[in-house]
């Protein structure tokens, strides 16, 4: 039997990511609010500029398809319009709506409640070195993935 050295870092920051991705979907479906996280983060990012399907989806982590069923969904909801854009005619842009503004702000809310409630659980200072350390991490070490042969299907994080 091979004894590990180093604990299982990758094992960690999935299952640690999976669980807040599940109070983060419980949460925003208690609140009464139609969306969901994913909804929540295109709107979120639609609103900051004028963007693109293809900019929004590459921003939230989601595949073509994925971003398409995404966006039809908020249209139904009437949270976002495709409409397009002001600099190229062939491009459209996801546009926020009114209502769907108020369910970003809403959004936020929640947001900022489920993140809040994961680092008041850890002690002391502890819950500002992790975000220094993951922050650290996302801008240095592990800022851009290595090319590979083997490519590792990413999932989807949860932004915003």
């Amino acid at each position: 039997m091979t004894t590990r050295t180093v604990l299982d870092l990758s094992g960690l920051l999935a299952h640690t990511s999976h669980v807040l991705a599940t109070r983060m979907s419980a949460a925003f479906a208690e609140s009464g609010l139609e969306i969901t996280p994913r909804g929540f983060c295109v709107l979120l990012h639609a609103q900051e500029a004028e963007r693109t399907q293809i900019q929004l989806a590459e921003i939230a982590d989601l595949d073509k398809t994925t971003m398409v069923v995404t966006v039809d969904e908020l249209e139904r909801l009437g949270l976002a319009e495709r409409r397009p854009s002001s600099t190229d005619r062939r491009a459209r842009i996801i546009s926020v709506t009114p209502s769907g503004a108020e369910a970003v702000a809403a959004g936020v809310q929640i947001v900022d409640r489920v993140h809040q409630d994961v680092l008041d659980a850890l002690p002391g200072t502890d819950g500002a070195a992790l975000l220094r350390a993951l922050t650290t991490l996302q801008e240095g070490h592990l800022a851009t993935p290595v090319e590979s042969d083997r490519p590792v299907r990413r999932a989807r994080r949860a932004r915003g």
